[in-house]
């Protein structure tokens, strides 16, 4: 083997290990960067989902807000309506009343409240109470009953309030009470059981 062969065969040699060694030092530079970028996607999808999950998050907290706000001012907006149409309904009633109390069943009704207090009393003083606007029917309510009736200064509507001071009792047949009582109690009940 001559000089030059020698000098040709040691720089292809020379080459080919550079060129291996090369090599090899991209590869494990290009396996580096490969991991790093692995790295860093599954980062960025940690976090993606970490942000996708806080957003939905606070997305179903703005509608839950917004659903228990609205519903809120449904229910409102509902008793206001309920609160009116309930009015409505009780002055229909006090119409009503007034219309009754220029019957004789009105009259009838005074007759048998009074009897019932006087048959109650038994033996103890009872006052018997009529209401202002049934003053005129006094002295007929009187005559059918046998019974000292007073004018109430109190406007309690039409019926009779009797008080038996011995025993500390009130009896209250007046419409003021019963509507009261009864307004008290009133409840719109709503086919989906919302009252």
């Amino acid at each position: 083997m001559t000089l030059e062969e020698k000098i040709s065969h040691l720089q292809a040699t020379s080459m080919e290990q550079a060129r291996a060694e090369g090599n090899a030092i991209i590869d494990s530079h290009r396996d580096a960067l490969e991991k790093v970028f692995e790295d860093h996607k599954a980062e960025a999808l940690r976090q993606a989902e970490t942000r996708v999950k806080a957003e939905t998050t606070n997305a179903r907290l703005m509608y839950n807000q917004a659903a228990a706000k609205a519903q809120l001012e449904t229910k409102r907006r509902l008793g206001k309506v309920q609160q009116e149409l309930k009015d409505k309904v009780f002055e229909e009633a006090v119409s009503l009343i007034k219309d009754y109390m220029k019957t004789e069943a009105y009259d009838d009704f005074l007759v048998k409240c009074i009897r019932q207090a006087e048959r109650f009393a038994e033996k103890d003083p009872v006052i018997i109470y009529i209401n202002p606007s049934d003053e005129q029917k006094r002295s007929d309510l009187e005559d059918a009953t046998g019974v000292h009736l007073t004018i109430s200064a109190e406007d309690f509507l039409g019926g009779v309030r009797a008080v038996i001071r011995a025993r500390n009792i009130l009896i209250d047949n007046s419409f003021k009470t019963q509507l009261r009582n009864e307004y008290d109690k009133f409840l719109f009940l709503g086919g989906d059981g919302i009252a």
